[in-house]
Order: C-alpha cells, then sequence, then structure tokens
C-alpha cells in the first residue's frame, strides 16, 4: 500500500477512535502518550509520516483496535487481526431498516458507495415494480418496499456519495419486457422508465448511474460500502469482503466498468426517458 493511503487510512481511524471516546485532543493525547501538538499533527495530515511503533502499540491498546486496522490493513478492529467471517445470510424479514445491509449503508455514510445491481437499482422502482418482483421472487412485498424508501432517503443525505454501474441491456431488455419481465405491463414499464429518469435528476449528483455495453463487459452485482467492506451479492446470501487487498481489488474492478461507461451519470436520466418514449408491446424483441 503507497505510503500516503496508509498515512490517510491511519488519519481517518485515528480521529474515528477520538470521536468515540468522547475525550477532548488533550485528554486524549495524555491517555495514549503524546503531547496534544503531536496529535494535533497526525489529525492534520500535514505529513504522511506515521507515529513511532511504541505510539501506535499505546494507541491500539488504550482503545482495545488491532494494529493492522489502525494501519488499514484489516477491517475488522478486533485485538486478533482475523478477518470475519466471509459469508453472511441476510434475508430481511422485519425490514431493510434493521437488515445488515442498512447497518453497513449507515456505517459508509461519508464515503463513496460503489454499486452494481443484479436488475433494477433498488431505489429507482416503482411500486408497480417492487410489487412484481416480490410476487415472482416470493419474497415480501413490505420488505421490499421499505428497502427502496430507505435507500431514496439514503440518498438525500447532503453526506451521500454513490456511484452505480450497470449493463446499458438491462433497461433495454426491461423496456421491451423481456425475461424476467416479460408479464409486466407495458404502461407499468414506461411509468417506471419516466420514474427512473425524474429520481435520476432529483438525486443527481449525490447518486450517479453509469451504463456500460453489457457485451464488452461483465459484472457479477456487488456493493463497496466505502474502504470498510465489500458485499458480493449471491442469491439470497452475502459474500462479504473485511480485507483491504479485495476490497481494493474489486474497487478497481469498478473503476474499470465506470470508464468503458458508454452512458455517464448526466446522461443516464435523458437515456431512460428516450427508453419510455418508444413503443415496447410486451414480449417485443
Amino acid at each position: 500500500m503507497d505510503k500516503r493511503d496508509l498515512s490517510t487510512i491511519f488519519r481517518e481511524r485515528l480521529k474515528m477512535l477520538l470521536t468515540r471516546s468522547d475525550l477532548n485532543q488533550s485528554a486524549f493525547a495524555t491517555a495514549v502518550g503524546i503531547d496534544r501538538s503531536a496529535l494535533s499533527q497526525l489529525l492534520s495530515g500535514a505529513s504522511t509520516r506515521l507515529p513511532r511503533a511504541e505510539t501506535l502499540l499505546n494507541i491500539a491498546a488504550e482503545f482495545k483496535v488491532s494494529l493492522d486496522w489502525l494501519l488499514g490493513l484489516s477491517q475488522d478492529e478486533g485485538l486478533t487481526g482475523e478477518i470475519r467471517e466471509s459469508l453472511e445470510i441476510e434475508e430481511a424479514p422485519d425490514g431493510f431498516d434493521r437488515t445488515l445491509l442498512a447497518k453497513w449503508h449507515a456505517e459508509a455514510a461519508g464515503t463513496k458507495i460503489r454499486y452494481v445491481p443484479a436488475g433494477i437499482p433498488d431505489l429507482l422502482r416503482t411500486e408497480a415494480l417492487v410489487d412484481y418482483e416480490a410476487g415472482i421472487a416470493n419474497k415480501s412485498r413490505l420488505a421490499q418496499a421499505g428497502e427502496t424508501q430507505y435507500r431514496i432517503d439514503y440518498n438525500r443525505r447532503p453526506e451521500t456519495d454513490m456511484e452505480v454501474c450497470m449493463p446499458r441491456h438491462t433497461l433495454e431488455i426491461f423496456a421491451r419486457g423481456l425475461g424476467v419481465w416479460d408479464r409486466f405491463p407495458e404502461a407499468d414499464r414506461r411509468a417506471q422508465l419516466l420514474h427512473m429518469a425524474t429520481l435520476l435528476d432529483d438525486l443527481y449528483p449525490t447518486f450517479r448511474l453509469f451504463l456500460y455495453d453489457g457485451r464488452m463487459r461483465y459484472s457479477i452485482p456487488y456493493t463497496i460500502f466505502g474502504p470498510y467492506r465489500a458485499a458480493i451479492y449471491v442469491g439470497d446470501m452475502y459474500l462479504v469482503l473485511n480485507a483491504t487487498q479485495p476490497i481494493q481489488t474489486l474497487i478497481q474492478h469498478f473503476d474499470n466498468l465506470i470508464r468503458a461507461a458508454d452512458i455517464n451519470a448526466h446522461e443516464a436520466s435523458g437515456f431512460a426517458h428516450r427508453l419510455a418514449g418508444m413503443s415496447f408491446p410486451t414480449g417485443t424483441v
């Protein structure tokens, strides 16, 4: 990892510990065995230098975190430094706001969230589409609707920064009423696309949708929650990555998808609007 990246991650985590501690800077500095001016330098980012090993050990011991976490080598704060279980199953029976996904979104507030959806992005769906997809997937309509509203509310927060990248042909297939949407009425598809266009304008620039050519690129669905974790969607399960290097690899993959996009975020609303204006009777090829 680049020394500047290491210094940045350390500074972010030091600030996090300071906030959690409810101590002022003088008391915090005393607790870890340094003076207040040294702490101010570490927090300012004026230098890429890390503190002495003794100071790092004092910080880790005082606030019961691992050195690996403090230096950005692991996303697990535990003293063992071990990676948490990589596979977690979450079916969200009690509403999205109480799921692990909601918790991960909350933890990543103020950082960039990168999202490759499995279909139409959740927060862009109409009630009609939520009902239809919940029916064919035999899932709770209430939970699905709750997830959609939670995501909309989340993306209206001023600190939100979310990028979504997906194949252009997903929207084209949807507009034509093919695949899983072959029984979703044309009028509802048109309403969905217009709803999407409106929300894309409304939420921009905190929410940005990029569309790439699915014939040239491929991606499994996943979400990257800032620098903290990535969740790869596999049906009703999520393969959760907590280690820094795999997360960085996925970030690079996502950035490559965006570079390959032929419809950029400022054009996505217009593209959805144009699809809505075309006539595609259900099942038209």
